[in-house]
């Protein structure tokens, strides 16, 4: 699995966030709340959807699944005008990213990330960088053929 190297443009979010660990994942929750809410949002750039996390330093090289992250669940929009009440926004700073394509079950996506983490970086000429991770989702997702992009930040070691 070979990723592609892109250099992000800036994107603005707008979405809900949760604290959650891994052995205590909420994404579930998190989407069900934010999920109703999509259609509210008038300026949106496309109809992907993203799942963000942001990781505390040193959450990677001190890895246990107990560790808390914030976890978003967002689209991109134009704007940050007439946010409808409920919904933060957020800034996705610009940068190298690798991305990852991955098809199949969400529940099999595991192995691809400590792929990732385990081969990939360490054998790379990449770190990880210190910005958020996230899942661009497409519209036909569904919980049987998952079809996302992994976007992983980088930068060079």
């Amino acid at each position: 699995m070979t990723p592609r190297i892109e250099l992000l443009a800036e994107k603005k979010l707008v979405g809900c966030q949760l604290e959650m660990s891994l052995s205590e994942d909420r994404t579930v929750e998190l989407w069900k709340e934010f999920g109703p809410k999509i259609k509210e949002l008038n300026n949106r750039v496309s109809n992907n959807r993203i799942s963000l996390q942001i990781y505390p330093p040193e959450y990677h090289q001190k890895f246990h699944d107990s560790n808390r992250f914030m976890k978003w669940a967002a689209v991109e929009v134009v704007g940050f005008e007439n946010i409808p009440s409920g919904l933060d926004s957020l800034i996705l700073r610009a940068g190298q990213y690798a991305v990852f394509n991955y098809k199949g079950k969400p529940s099999e996506i595991t192995p691809v990330f400590h792929y990732i983490f385990n081969q990939w970086i360490p054998n790379s000429k990449y770190c990880i960088d210190d910005r958020p991770h996230f899942e661009l989702i497409g519209l036909n997702y569904n919980n049987t053929n998952a079809a996302e992009e992994i976007w992983i930040p980088i930068k060079h070691k």
